[in-house]
């Protein structure tokens, strides 16, 4: 098909059925294969309505397009074999609980043995002389080709269908299984490829002319891009690959362009607000307290948010930098200088022991200068409580840090004019507001020790300013790393018990909790893998060695390894009083080595210890890598970090290699955002951003500039989105904000 051809079929694409009643709203239970059992299934997926069935893309596609002759095959390949069936399949009952059955299949030039494990049915679901298509990867040798657990269908007009649909229904008008490019959707357990691509072809038929162009007209015209109908159908279902491309870039710029309109306009919604104007301060004397020359990055820093702060509007800065690129500065300094005003700061950290570090520090460096400095926590005495509550509400205490404790009822301040919040991706919107609901319209400073690229972090942070401390202070000793294998274990632990001779601490991280955490990629990888065996679309070949859970290793190192050591373990699922214990013994130097999962990613502050090691890193995100490694370093003793891949592949070793060669964060951040994407690069809820479902910020750059400009362009021109040809994109804005209350910064 020509471009023009491709083109004049998008435009009228849309034209093509009758408007319907049914809404985008209505619940997944009412479409056709779903019901109650299904709809809960897919619930855990985020697929409520028909809005969310659509608008649940895949992941990759199978190009089931390629037909091979039998005589063609080459080994390795994956394709379709049409071909009849020589004989009645055989069962053969190996064992208790393995069953084979094998067909040997026929085309006019040559044969191909065929085995399927574990499905009994088909013995009697394929019938001799009756042709089929099979998909799958071809084995065996060129002489004797072999294909293991295909994908199969009856050919298309031959008599033998109606007999297999009746052992395996399916229903009427979803899409066939072969001759088509196939999309492959993330899954969860008793969901299969099928199931979702079945209702979603339901639901495309039910509410595809419904779909809303939330792009403007003129948009579409000037960017070429298709109608919203068109995009939705080719991407679930497309024709060909010319036609999946024109798809993918349509909803990659729309989610683009109305994530950016979205944040401009929380831009201009906060320009608009009127706050504390603080005159600009001297910071000379500031520095002159200082036992140490703060670094370019850090006065830069410094002297962005308190301009910010001479505005008369309240300032929003993210301060992002590098672990121990001195961060904790910079937020001194605003708070000196609020407290200058005679204003109140509240400093609010995610854990009880990063809120008592930050305490510690922050009294040595502000209390000399005369500022009076506060804790409140939770594990506190209701009267310890109480006479923290008296004298915030009195002014009597300048900067108040603490944890969640701080947004309690109680607490109110005399005249509240910072907030600060460190590692901001551990609160909730919800929970900032509250907080800065205390005072009136006080300024707001968040820190973040995740590097981002900055042109990226301008992106996903649309609505605050940002400051990047890009230079780390001298002095800062470099990490070795080291990337092992299993066959260095007894190494190691040598190593580990000649640095805590020495009187150094190790940490050790594991990638889940429990051994029953073990899943294959998304929860549907098992289902998957039954029909079509062979490896998956993911970064590594399967861990030789298996996951380890931290429960069961501190158990293996407490009793069998190091038994005269004290080996202490944290998780996420402990009660908090119990982490936070565990925690506190290794912080106190009481517990030689600790045993955790990622809870000690970020800000944990323990200068004795010297040994990271990380097990199963292949598994990690290099950023998270990065945060974990930085956990040592901190003191005067020289540190190590060491990565054991359990991964076999070559691009699991070339990208650990990676954490050898730098230990600059942003230049690690740039690599990991290149080679694993957003998903895995910000983890689970690290980032402001509503969650992608289609565009990708490494490799859509270009999409992404157009549209910023498209997005300027609109508000230009209707900065408040009230015409009637931008009423579909306000909408769709709307029910982002709603959607992502607690992601959304």
């Amino acid at each position: 098909m020509s471009d023009y051809d491709h083109w004049q079929k998008i435009q009228n694409y849309a034209k093509l059925q009758p408007m319907k009643d049914q809404t985008l709203d209505t619940s997944i239970r009412y479409i056709k294969g779903v019901g109650e059992a299904r709809e809960k299934l897919m619930g855990k997926l985020g697929m409520f309505t028909l809005r969310d069935l659509v608008g649940y893309f895949p992941r990759a596609y199978e190009d089931r397009t390629l037909f091979s002759k039998i005589a063609d095959l080459q080994i390795g390949q994956t394709v379709c074999v049409q071909a009849m069936a020589a004989a009645q399949p055989k069962l053969s009952h190996i064992r208790k609980g393995l069953d084979i059955v094998k067909v040997r299949v026929v085309d006019e030039s040559g044969s191909l043995e065929i085995t399927f494990f574990n499905q009994a049915f088909i013995k009697d679901a394929i019938k001799q002389g009756e042709s089929y298509i099979f998909y799958g990867r071809i084995s065996g040798t060129l002489l004797r080709p072999e294909m293991t657990n295909p994908i199969f269908e009856v050919k298309q007009g031959d008599g033998g269908a109606a007999s297999l649909l009746k052992q395996h229904p399916r229903p009427l008008a979803s899409p066939t299984l072969t001759g088509r490019i196939m999309p492959i959707y993330p899954l969860t357990a008793k969901l299969s490829q099928k199931i979702i691509s079945s209702a979603v072809r339901h639901g495309l038929n039910e509410c595809g002319d419904e779909l809303p162009d939330v792009l403007p007209g003129e948009i579409t015209r000037h960017y070429e891009l298709c109608k919203a109908r068109y995009a939705y159908e080719n991407i679930h279902f497309p024709e060909d690959f010319k036609a999946l491309d024109i798809a993918r870039r349509r909803l990659i710029f729309e989610e683009l362009f109305v994530l950016v309109v979205a944040m401009r306009l929380m831009r201009e919604r906060r320009v608009e607000q009127s706050g504390k104007r603080i005159k600009m301060p001297n910071f000379e004397h500031f520095y002159k307290n200082l036992h140490f020359t703060p670094t370019g990055a850090q006065k830069r820093a410094i002297i962005e948010a308190t301009e910010d702060m001479s505005e008369g509007k309240p300032m929003n800065r993210l301060i992002q930098g590098d672990v121990g690129s001195g961060k904790t500065l910079v937020a001194a300094a605003c708070a000196w200088n609020v407290w200058q005003a005679g204003l109140q700061v509240a400093f609010m950290a995610p854990t009880e022991i990063l809120a008592k570090q930050h305490m510690n520090s922050l009294t040595k460096l502000l209390e000399p200068m005369g500022m009076r400095v506060g804790l409140l926590t939770g594990a506190m005495t209701a009267k310890a409580k109480r006479e923290m509550y008296a004298k915030l509400s009195l002014g009597e205490i300048d900067l108040v840090i603490g944890t969640h404790a701080l947004i309690s009822e109680g607490v109110h301040f005399h005249d509240l004019g910072l907030v600060i919040t460190d590692e901001q991706h551990r609160f909730g919107v919800a929970q900032r507001s509250l907080l800065t609901e205390k005072g009136d319209s006080p300024h707001v400073l968040v820190m973040s020790a995740t590097p981002i690229p900055r042109t990226l972090a301008l992106i996903i942070y649309g609505d605050l300013d940002v400051s990047t401390i890009d230079e780390m202070p001298p002095g800062r000793r470099e990490i070795e790393t080291h990337i092992v294998g299993e066959h260095h274990r007894k190494r190691v632990y040598g190593f580990i018990e000649k640095l805590v001779k020495q009187g150094r601490q190790v940490y050790i991280i594991c990638p889940m909790v429990e051994e029953e955490e073990v899943k294959q990629g998304d929860g549907g990888a098992a289902s998957l893998l039954k029909q079509h065996p062979r490896p998956l679309a993911s970064p590594d070949e399967p861990s030789p060695c298996p996951l380890k859970s931290a429960k069961e290793f501190h158990k293996h190192l407490s009793t069998e390894i190091f038994p005269e050591l004290s080996v202490k373990l944290v998780h996420g699922k402990m009660k908090p009083k119990e982490k936070d214990a565990a925690m506190n013994s290794f912080a106190s130097g009481e517990a030689d080595i600790l045993v955790a999962t990622t809870v000690v990613e970020v800000g944990v502050d323990v200068q004795n210890a010297a040994l990271i090691i990380v097990e199963n890193a292949d598994r990690f995100g290099l950023s998270q890598l990065h945060q974990l490694r930085g956990r040592v370093g901190r003191g005067e003793y020289e540190s190590h970090c060491i990565l054991f891949n359990s991964g076999k592949s070559e691009a699991s070793r070339e990208r650990l290699e990676i954490m050898k060669s730098t230990n600059d964060g942003f230049k690690i951040a740039e690599k990991d955002l290149s080679m694993r994407g957003p998903g895995d690069f910000f983890g689970s809820r690290q980032h402001g951003l509503p969650e992608l479902h289609i565009a990708n910020f490494a490799t859509d750059m270009l999409v992404l500039n157009q549209a910023q400009n498209a997005a300027a362009d609109v508000l230009k021109k209707d900065p408040e989105l009230k015409s009637p040809q931008n009423r579909d994109l306000a909408d769709q804005i709307k029910r982002m904000f709603e959607l992502n209350t607690d992601k959304m910064n």
